[in-house]
């Protein structure tokens, strides 16, 4: 059957290329000639055209025969068509049956799409109402809340006006309904801003509980700042039983200010006039115990011991003007007393205790200050306020308290000549001030720096008094004078120590250029006192001696590295090395003066003129050998005698030993240069060792 269809496919397509090609040589003016070629090539190019072309066959013929072939095999095809008609007729029959169960089929998923298709609707709508109800339920739960909390506070209970109006003010239940008042005037006030109708139920409620808690509170508030003022009360302790109740003034200020306003004029009133009467009580009485004598105008360093009162001056004398200018344990007062508990006047008057001026003041102004800042503390505590409003407040309950004070100082400062108690004072003002800096109490820092003001410029008054004294004192009008210290002298040590000690802590350029003024007038003074003895000798011992204490005294008081010290140290330096050469040359003064002449020729290079000296060289060592044991007596005695303090004598006599062994090895060095050399007289010349071990039994054995 294949064969069959093959061949009739064959004859069709070589009829086909026949009638093209016969067509084309009909219609050859027709076509154009491009596309004759074309159709050509494409039959041309046929797998079956071109086995007939090979074999060399008629392609009319070979059409021919493939048209019969395809005529058998339609008619063949035909006849298999009806002998199957039956089986085709029941498959039609079948696939109409099919398209009729497949149509229902399609019927019916359709129905299920459309189901599905609501049914997710259906979720969708479900899942929108599931979150709506969700937010519902959120919201609700949170307005609950807020609408709980809102009626809790809107509501007033019971308990809050039972304690409100019976119970008293003292009582813990009253503060603690109180402060719930407070809140709920306060929400209520919020919410009637924004319009709340439930305002308006509670409101008048409110407003009598307050008025009642206003009543109540006020009526505590002054009756206990009336019993301040009762005599012979303790202030203090119902002061601090008002910081219990500072809750109250909180109230007051939050809901009536005038009110508040009035507690607080009342409490300034009160205590300004407690103040006012306190201090200026204990500040007369305490000022009675100062000591009968104090340092008046003619008690200065320059002035002499001996000098008598004036006629016309009715200020008593000191006994010992000496007291004026030493420290001692006045010093206690700005160190171990500066926190010590105040002086109570009645005890002390009954003990007849009398006290310094410093004493006195430390006393008041350690009252001051500790009262001071209690009071700071009390009022920023108390009435809420802070910086320049609790400055304010402060002033005015302090202000003629302090007044009375700087009134006080004044009057006593202007007429005092106790430069060191002035001094003093000025140092408890520093320490009080920085004790009030840590505790951060600021209250008191324009009263410290006016009372600074007033000490500073008569502290430097009476010492330039001081140094005026000095300036103007001559000597001759001053009796006898001896080698030892001068009591000038002494007088400048005493207050130089004493002032460089205090200042130590707080240093001044203030105190240091007065005390530099001063020192100048003493070093001159001094001068001055030492020209008045007529040899060198004893003016060295002078010199030495009044020097040797004044270092003394300020390396005892303060320390060594101070400027005054370094000054006078260097001023006895000198005047020692030239006390030694001057103790020295009554004994070796041809031997010293052989050896500085010999040592300057030799660095000239003139050592020959040395050559006629061998006279001179055996009068020297045979001079020195007779004499340099009772010379050294002699000198041991002498020094030891001239100087007050025994060490630096004995520190005097070594060097003076010391330079006399140098100068001997210094002349035993000359005697062996080439000049002297060949001298007999060297032969005679007492070993150095020898000397040496002679001076070690002056060694001091302490």
């Amino acid at each position: 059957m294949a064969d069959v269809l093959l061949r009739g496919s064959q004859k069709s397509m070589a009829e086909e290329a026949a009638l093209q090609l016969g067509e084309l040589d009909l219609t050859s003016e027709d076509f154009l000639l491009d596309e004759v070629d074309v159709h050509i090539q494409q039959n041309l190019e046929d797998d079956i055209v071109k086995e007939a072309l090979q074999k060399g066959v008629d392609l009319r013929q070979y059409s021919k025969e493939i048209e019969k072939d395809l005529l058998e095999v339609e008619n063949a095809s035909v006849q298999d068509y009806i002998q199957e008609s039956q089986n085709i007729a029941s498959l039609h029959g079948q696939i109409a049956a099919c398209d009729t169960i497949l149509e229902r089929m399609e019927l019916m998923l359709n129905g299920f799409q459309g189901d599905l298709s609501s049914i997710s609707t259906e979720i969708q709508s479900l899942q929108d109402q599931s979150i709506a109800m969700n937010i519902k339920l959120k919201n609700r739960q949170a307005i609950r809340g807020e609408l709980s909390q809102y009626v809790d506070e809107m509501v007033i209970p019971e308990t809050m006006i039972t304690h409100i109006l019976e119970t008293p003010v003292t009582e813990d239940q009253f503060k603690e309904q109180l402060h719930e008042l407070n809140h709920k005037i306060n929400f209520v006030k919020e919410q009637a801003f924004r319009d709340a109708r439930a305002c308006g139920d509670v409101k008048d409620i409110l407003d009598k509980l307050k008025i009642k808690a206003l009543a109540k509170i006020r009526e505590f508030l002054l009756q206990r700042i009336y019993s301040f003022r009762k005599p012979m009360a303790n202030y203090q302790i119902p002061q601090n039983t008002l910081l219990k109740f500072r809750i109250f003034n909180e109230f007051l200020m939050t809901n009536e200010r005038h009110v508040a306003k009035e507690v607080r004029d009342d409490y300034v009133d009160t205590m300004s006039k407690i103040y006012y009467s306190y201090f200026k009580s204990y500040s007369s009485r305490l000022m009675k115990l100062q000591f009968e004598e104090v340092a008046a105008r003619d008690d200065l360093m320059g002035v002499e011991d001996t000098a008598k009162k004036s006629f016309f001056s009715s200020k008593p004398q000191l006994k010992n003007r000496s007291t004026v200018f030493t420290l001692g344990n006045r010093g206690n007062v700005i160190s171990a007393d500066l926190e010590a508990p105040v002086i109570v006047p009645h005890a002390a008057a009954k003990n007849e205790a009398r006290y310094s001026f410093e004493t006195l003041f430390r006393s008041m102004h350690y009252a001051l200050m500790d009262n001071c800042c209690r009071e700071y503390l009390f009022i920023c505590d108390f009435f809420i306020v802070s910086g320049t409003g609790a400055q304010s407040l402060f002033d005015a309950i302090f202000g003629k308290t302090l007044s009375l004070f700087l009134k006080q100082m004044e009057e006593y400062i202007v007429d005092c000549y106790d430069s060191i108690a002035v001094f003093l004072s000025v140092h408890i003002v520093f320490r009080y001030r920085s004790i009030m800096v840590k505790r951060a109490i600021p209250a008191l820092d324009r009263y410290w720096e006016a009372l600074l003001n007033m000490m500073w410029p008569r502290f430097e008054y009476v010492v330039h008094l001081n140094i005026q004294s000095v300036r103007e004192c001559e000597p001759s009008k001053l009796g006898h004078i001896d080698c030892r210290p001068h009591y000038i002298t002494r007088r400048y040590a005493e207050f130089s120590a004493a002032i460089v000690g205090v200042d130590q802590t707080f240093p001044s350029e203030r105190v240091h250029r007065v005390l530099g003024q001063l020192q100048a007038e003493v070093e001159n003074f001094v001068l001055k006192m030492a020209a008045q003895f007529p040899h060198r000798r004893e003016q060295l011992i002078f010199l030495i001696n009044n020097y040797d204490m004044m270092l003394n005294v300020l390396v005892e008081r303060t320390s060594e590295e101070s400027k005054e010290a370094e000054v006078f140290r260097d001023l006895l330096t000198a005047r020692t090395q030239e006390f030694v050469e001057e103790v020295l040359v009554p004994h070796f003064g041809g031997m010293i003066t052989f050896v500085k002449d010999s040592e300057n020729l030799m660095e000239k290079g003139q050592v020959d003129t040395l050559r006629n000296q061998e006279g001179r060289v055996q009068q020297i060592v045979r001079g020195f050998n007779n004499d340099w044991k009772r010379a050294l007596e002699i000198i041991n005695q002498d020094v030891m005698r001239a100087f007050t303090n025994f060490k630096n004598g004995t520190q005097i006599l070594q060097g003076a030993l010391t330079q006399l062994i140098q100068y001997y090895h210094r002349f035993q060095k000359v005697l062996s240069q080439p000049p002297f050399r060949a001298m007999q007289i060297r032969n005679e010349l007492i070993n150095i060792h020898h000397v040496m071990v002679e001076v070690k039994r002056y060694k001091p054995t302490f």
